[in-house]
């Protein structure tokens, strides 16, 4: 995983964006493959307390709310890098490739907004953990089974547009989010199926 600071991007005070630009344009004719031990030490140095107070210029992480970034977790999780971000508030992945929500780790309680957008989440197993999410933007991924949505008592907003869900049960599920008022769900292959009291052609 390999994440870049954008010296173009201005921050606000206690925000971070890292981006991850992908493989660069020149190609090493002989690359080395690193050893899974050496894998997990480079994630720790870009997650280390040490790294985000570079990312934010503060000394005190516990002043960060928002935190912006692109990351790819095929081959390690992030782990659990919220506990030196106990404030955070929003946190923004859109365009990254997350295997699994679980990638993201369990330890951000606080979060209240969360941007998943083209990551390639198959699935929303593991979102009940973010238990005080009030926005989440899931926006053209892979999902096809919301029901673990349900669980999150203080949603508010919900976006899953372009996504793959078909089964009109799964929209049942978020009758149980009392506090939810916004949801998107253009491009889902359940908007093209005809609805049971629309009238039959004659």
């Amino acid at each position: 995983m390999e994440l870049h600071q954008d010296p173009a991007y201005i921050m606000r005070p206690g925000t971070v964006r890292v981006l991850d630009f992908g493989e660069s344009a020149l190609l090493n004719p002989s690359p080395v493959v690193k050893e899974e031990k050496e894998k997990d030490m480079l994630v720790e140095e870009y997650l280390s307390p040490s790294r985000l107070q570079a990312l934010t210029e503060t000394d005190d992480l516990q002043e960060v709310k928002v935190l912006e970034m692109r990351v790819d977790t095929q081959d390690s999780s992030l782990g659990n890098f919220g506990i030196y971000l106990p404030n955070l508030i929003e946190l923004k992945l859109n365009n990254s490739f997350i295997v699994s929500v679980r990638d993201i780790g369990t330890s951000l309680t606080k979060l209240q907004v969360l941007w998943m957008a083209q990551c390639g989440l198959p699935d929303l197993d593991g979102i009940p953990s973010f238990s005080s999410l009030k926005e989440l933007y899931l926006a053209y991924n892979n999902i096809t089974d919301i029901s673990h949505v349900s669980m999150l008592d203080h949603l508010e907003v919900l976006d899953l547009e372009g996504n793959n869900i078909d089964d009109i049960m799964q929209i049942h599920y978020l009758a149980l989010c009392s506090q939810l008022n916004t949801i998107t769900l253009e491009g889902n292959p359940i908007c093209l199926k005809p609805s049971a009291e629309a009238p039959e052609d004659s």
